[in-house]
């Protein structure tokens, strides 16, 4: 018997947030569109797990309330984003300091509002950490000051952002860059990231102290071998916006996009093996036919169907979660490492930023290590994490451990911020692998893909999808 056939204007390989941003632009236009997902689970990487009533997100990408894909997507109006407090954490010479990011807004009152704040700051009292139990005693202060690299931890104030004039340069450079253009941050040369930093006049300490653990937070790149104009539009939502979450987990996005197609659009459990401009073959399903194949898996993924699509290499990261009664004093604010003498590139007090996260009476802490992690790697975070928190780790509980070997594509330079979404006529690409390294890229990957496909279509929709059989 021969298998059935089913027909769909457009099919569309992986349920990502790239795949679904596209299908709502297909169906909204009339596109019959049928989304075909290999797991059992619509999200790729933007998956959390669920332990004992904690929300535990398996990559925890930070995303921007000045994201405009997340206001410009459909499907995505119900999203509610938990945002960090406002002021960064910076744990640098056995202290906490605070770094303010310009005021939401933009505009030169908003840039003029900015340095003014920051050089209020540059003035204002350091937050430090509570000393760790024993911390007071001489062998203890030895051992701290060990440490962070031998320095004492009666730094200088200011340290590790540097004095007043560099804080002040500091806040006029984020405000400056949260007012520029994106076609004016595109037209810059292009070199990595460190490097151009540096080519800026911006003092070593203040790219050592803040601008490489914040980008390493937005990038997962701690190297800063990132593209120059990628760490820019990364500086420019950090300024223009406030670092968020999805409440509920990095889940909650995808699941949104999902729930608000028509019924019967995505089916899961189906692995494609072969694409064409008219046709895609499953494992377990047989053929679909259609007028163009849209593939919105991962970059690995994508080759394996479409060869001769490049392959990026990627940024590793491993997220680590722990759980305890009473939370770190630290509050709803992204805690960065200056000190870069442990694994950890940064961790906050999740369940402060999302209380949906952990069940009542119980505190979530989730800590991001990048690059190859140790092996002993929950001992080593723990221990990082006593320093940076100032308290002790011992009686923290251990909830998961998450290693991404391929979590992020790298945008090493010279990078297209606009690959290519139409490989030809009935033959699309997207993926946060076409676009930048995060969730906006992959959002407006999709949207790109979907615009190149209705242009194709002309036309427009040629039938009704009809509904997937079970598996033989």
């Amino acid at each position: 018997m021969p298998e059935p056939v089913y027909q769909a204007d457009v099919v569309i390989v992986g349920a990502g947030v790239a795949g679904l941003a596209a299908a709502h632009r297909l169906t909204s236009a009339g596109v019959a569109t049928t989304v075909l997902e290999a797991a059992h689970c619509v999200g790729g990487r933007m998956s959390t797990e669920k332990v004992d009533g904690f929300r535990l997100d398996r990559i925890g990408q930070l995303l921007s309330t000045s994201y405009p894909e997340l206001r410009l997507t459909p499907g995505l109006d119900a999203l509610m984003l938990r945002a960090f407090a406002p002021d960064v954490l910076v744990h640098g010479e056995g202290r906490h300091h605070r770094v303010s990011a310009p005021p939401v807004g933009g505009g030169a009152g908003g840039a003029r509002s900015a340095l003014k704040a920051v050089r209020a700051l540059a003035s204002a009292p350091r937050v430090t950490s509570a000393p760790r139990p024993g911390s007071g005693t001489p062998g203890a202060r030895t051992a701290r000051s060990r440490a962070v690299g031998g320095r004492s931890a009666t730094a200088r104030p200011g340290a590790p952002l540097g004095g007043a004039m560099d804080q002040a340069r500091l806040g006029a450079a984020l405000a400056r860059i949260a007012t520029t253009p994106v076609e004016r941050l595109l037209a810059r040369t292009e070199l990595p990231a460190g490097r151009a930093l540096t080519a800026r006049g911006i003092p070593a300490r203040t790219v050592d102290g803040f601008l490489r653990p914040l980008l390493a937070a937005l990038l997962c790149d701690p190297d800063l071998t990132t593209s120059s104009r990628c760490a820019d539009l990364a500086l420019r939502s950090f300024a223009s916006g406030r670092l968020c979450l999805p409440e509920g987990g990095a889940e909650v996005l995808p699941e949104l996009l999902a729930r608000a197609l028509p019924p019967g659009t995505v089916h899961t459990g189906v692995r494609a093996t072969s694409v064409s401009t008219t046709a895609v073959t499953t494992a377990e399903h047989g053929e679909f036919r259609c007028r163009a194949v849209l593939v919105a898996t991962d970059a690995p993924a994508a080759a394996e169907l479409l060869p001769g699509l490049r392959v990026p290499d990627f940024h590793p990261v491993t997220v680590v979660h722990h759980t305890m009664e009473e939370p770190p004093s630290t509050g709803a604010a992204l805690l960065l490492d200056a000190d870069h003498d442990g694994p950890v590139a940064h961790t906050a007090v999740i369940s402060l930023v999302d209380p949906s996260r952990a069940p009542a009476g119980r505190a979530l802490v989730s800590s991001t290590v990048l690059g190859a992690p140790p092996d002993d790697v929950d001992d080593a975070v723990r221990a990082h994490l006593a320093r940076l928190y100032g308290t002790s780790t011992a009686r923290w509980e251990t909830l998961a451990v998450h290693h991404t070997a391929r979590a992020v594509p790298a945008m090493r330079p010279p990078h297209d911020l606009r690959r290519p979404v139409r490989l030809l006529a009935g033959l699309y690409v997207c993926g946060d692998h076409r676009d930048t390294s995060t969730v906006q890229g992959a959002l407006h990957s999709g949207h790109r893909a979907a615009s190149a496909l209705l242009g194709d279509l002309g036309a427009g929709p040629m039938h009704i999808a009809e509904p997937l059989p079970t598996a033989a």
